[in-house]
């Protein structure tokens, strides 16, 4: 399997980061390709939560499904994403000095077969696993820092 993995340092304490990157309803703000995201417990996720994401690839519509495998507030959280990918999302937050937080994530990915599986996969390959995961994080950053 693919892997792509980044690390960024957000100026937010960790409680507040993980409140952003912990919550799938903020995916739509760190990622242009998913367009919904349904099913959230209001309560927050737990181990074995699942809920669904709609995305749009160049114009085609697709849905995975995610299910929590771990979770360990507020330092870890390991999703299963599946349907037209196969992947493992991890989330790692650790405190720094200064009320600044290293975040980590990565993710190991295979696409899966199917018409949509194969379109997907050749639309991530132009546009960069790397460069995706890469943009989301990102914007996890700015997300945080505003909200701190």
């Amino acid at each position: 399997m693919p892997i792509v993995q980044t690390r960024m340092v957000i100026d937010a304490p960790l409680e507040t980061v993980w409140k952003v990157v912990s919550d799938p309803r903020n995916l739509p703000r760190w990622d242009r390709h998913v367009i919904a995201v349904r099913g959230v417990p209001d309560s927050g996720l737990e181990v074995g939560a699942e809920y669904s994401t709609e995305l749009r690839l160049m114009g085609v519509h697709g849905k995975v499904r995610a299910r929590v495998l771990e979770l360990r507030p507020p330092q870890l959280s390991r999703i299963r994403v599946s349907g037209l990918l196969d992947a493992v999302v991890e989330t790692k937050l650790s405190p720094l000095d200064g009320d600044r937080t290293r975040l980590d994530q990565r993710v190991d990915f295979r696409f899966v077969g199917g018409p949509f599986g194969v379109f997907a996969a050749g639309a991530v390959r132009r546009l960069g696993a790397q460069r995706i995961l890469d943009r989301g994080v990102l914007a996890q950053k700015a997300q945080a820092e505003a909200a701190r």
